[in-house]
């Protein structure tokens, strides 16, 4: 039998591989993986715009089809719970983060970018266009394919995101443990990983619990609105919930969700109609993981978030969550652009959100599904439908 070396256990062994590596090798060698960090890194930030554009124009389009009152009601509900969620995390980030940071640094916070080598050699890849651009550009081609039904640009569009999603999942998804290798072998040869570690999993338990809490949260709400008992709404949708730490995907898990969410007693043409469509634009547990991550690493770099920056990046990250790819790690590839623009994230600090992201994706997949479960419920009670 075949076993399949899932994304996971690759960036782990990529971390291990770079703190083991980087406290021997000699200098050629880390400038090498520097060299291969500064090419993907150019090119991560030139595919950056494509990704805005080839998920968010479908995303948009697509929205345009169902009734309008139960799209609106869906993808309100959607948006408020992924706001809240992002907002949760900031709360309680602002509160814990800082001393995590400053406990383990013992006080004297290092920027890791600054103890790295460079590679041997740098080639500019500019983008073909600005993140702000490409997102604007984004939502007034599919806010004009959704109110012409143009299904020529539709079609086109389509294929577009397929040509991404394979970008995607062909190209930079697999090379990404290389580029996570290189940059932990890197901080490592410069004296920074093992502050760098403990941050990251003080950061990891935070968010798991993050991810507790915001289901029960969503759940309470549920039941509260719709008089069933909230343990037994999170029993019945507890396969999706282990279905999605295994495939890392709303998409795959789609299935055991809609048949979990049925089984809560909504009525069934909501559950297929809002499924669907949450598994798309509901991303609560990515949400807690970006904005937690994020504040993780502008604290270890030295930075100091707050609520002026961070606010705007929830509201405009609710948005962006459209343009999630349903593949592992598609969240953190479609938020980087607003990593760098509202957050002034360079290079490095997003390789450390994307390492930091990747290892726990399948618990924030795990938490985007299980809540859809509870979302169909308040749609089923908000829309009048009879069960």
């Amino acid at each position: 039998m075949k076993i399949k070396f899932g994304l996971l256990p690759r960036i782990i062994l990529a971390i291990v591989l770079g703190v083991v590596l980087g406290s021997f090798v000699p200098e050629n060698v880390v400038k090498f993986f520097a060299t291969f960090n500064g090419l993907f890194g150019g090119f991560l930030g030139f595919a950056i715009p494509l990704i805005i554009i080839g998920f968010i124009v479908p995303g948009i389009a697509h929205l345009g089809k169902g009734a309008g009152k139960l799209l609106g009601v869906t993808t309100t509900t959607a948006y408020v719970s992924t706001i809240i969620a992002g907002t949760l995390a900031f709360t309680v980030g602002s509160l814990l983060l800082p001393g995590f940071v400053e406990n383990t640094t013992a006080g004297n916070v290092v920027n890791p970018g600054e103890a790295l080598l460079g590679g041997f050699f740098e080639l500019e890849i500019p983008p073909i266009m600005g993140v702000m651009s490409a997102l604007i550009f984004a939502f007034v081609l599919g806010i004009g394919i959704s109110a012409t039904n143009s299904t020529n640009l539709r079609t086109i569009m389509d294929e577009f995101q397929r040509i991404i999603e394979k970008l995607i999942t062909y190209v930079i998804i697999p090379l990404l443990p290389i580029h996570i290798l290189g940059i932990f072998m890197n901080m490592t040869y410069g004296g920074q990983v093992q502050s760098i570690l403990s941050v990251f999993a003080k950061v990891f338990i935070l968010i798991i619990a993050l991810h507790i809490t915001m289901l029960l949260l969503q759940y309470t709400t549920a039941g509260v609105a719709s008089g069933k008992n909230p343990l037994r709404l999170i029993r019945t949708m507890l396969p999706a919930y282990f279905t999605a730490l295994g495939t890392q995907s709303s998409a795959a898990t789609i299935p055991v969700t809609l048949q979990s969410a049925k089984k809560t007693g909504v009525n069934e043409k909501i559950a297929e109609f809002a499924v669907p469509l949450f598994a798309t634009i509901h991303l609560s547990g990515s949400m807690i993981t970006l904005v937690s991550c994020s504040m993780g690493v502008i604290l270890l770099t030295g930075g100091a978030p707050s609520l002026s920056e961070m606010g705007p990046f929830i509201l405009l990250l609710g948005v962006m969550m459209i343009a999630a790819p349903g593949v592992p790690g598609g969240a953190v590839m479609a938020a980087a652009g607003l990593l760098e623009t509202m957050l002034g994230f360079d290079p490095t600090m997003v390789s450390l959100m994307i390492a930091l992201y990747l290892a726990q994706d399948s618990f924030g997949t795990a938490t985007n599904v299980t809540g859809d479960g509870a979302l169909t419920v308040l749609v089923d009670k908000f829309s009048g439908a009879k069960s």
